[in-house]
């Protein structure tokens, strides 16, 4: 009977060990899918601003009020490299700390 106990415990570690690999695969998988949307994200953010740039310097004919219109972009701009290099900080952190 001690021998069927013994199977039991080992079948109950294996699943255990097992659940634990796919948690891990599972979880790698989400940080990976994480970093792809983050990086997807910066480049539409640049796209759109760079976009923005080039109508304002292709439409706007007054050169006050083209000055001004890219000085606001570029805030903007500055304020997002902000945001997104805290962002990435932020994440690393929780990445490395997850593993």
């Amino acid at each position: 009977m001690e021998s069927h106990n013994n199977w039991s415990e080992i079948a109950n570690d294996i699943n255990n060990v097992a659940k634990k690999i796919k948690d891990k695969i599972d979880q790698e998988d989400l940080v990976d899918d994480l970093k792809d949307s983050f990086k997807s994200t910066i480049e539409n953010s640049s796209n759109i601003i760079k976009s923005l740039m080039k109508s304002v310097e292709t439409t706007i004919k007054d050169e006050e009020i083209k000055n001004e219109a890219k000085s606001v972009i570029e805030s903007i701009n500055e304020e997002l490299v902000n945001v997104l290099k805290i962002s990435k900080i932020k994440l690393n952190d929780v990445i490395f700390e997850e593993e």
